[in-house]
């Protein structure tokens, strides 16, 4: 029961919008699901907080080093680059459109 109470409590958190009182698309939602399933153990995902690897950098500074639309390639083909410990992924074109809306939602500005 517990961890269920903690996956929904993070969840919540990575949600953004919520926190700014605006609903996430469902995009948007899908791509945070996605990046919390598969990156949230190093990276960031959320518009606040460290990320848990010192090495990987926060999801929402992304775009101070990438054009986030510029992703889309290597999301398909397989990111496999980055921080030492980080394995490859490669995702679908709806996971990867899901995930480029959620970037572009937290992304400081």
């Amino acid at each position: 029961m517990h961890a269920k109470l903690r996956i929904a409590s993070i969840a919540l958190s990575m949600m953004p919008q919520l926190a700014q009182g605006q609903e996430p698309s469902a995009l948007e939602q899908r791509g945070g699901e996605l990046l919390t399933s598969n990156c949230a153990r190093c990276h960031s995902v959320a518009r606040t907080g460290d990320s848990p690897n010192s090495a990987a950098p926060p999801f929402r500074t992304l775009s101070r080093k990438y054009p986030i639309d510029s992703l889309s390639e290597a999301l398909a083909e397989g990111l496999s680059v980055g921080h030492p410990e980080m394995p490859e992924f490669v995702f679908d074109t709806d996971e990867i459109t899901a995930i480029l809306a959620y970037l572009k939602s937290i992304q400081e500005r």
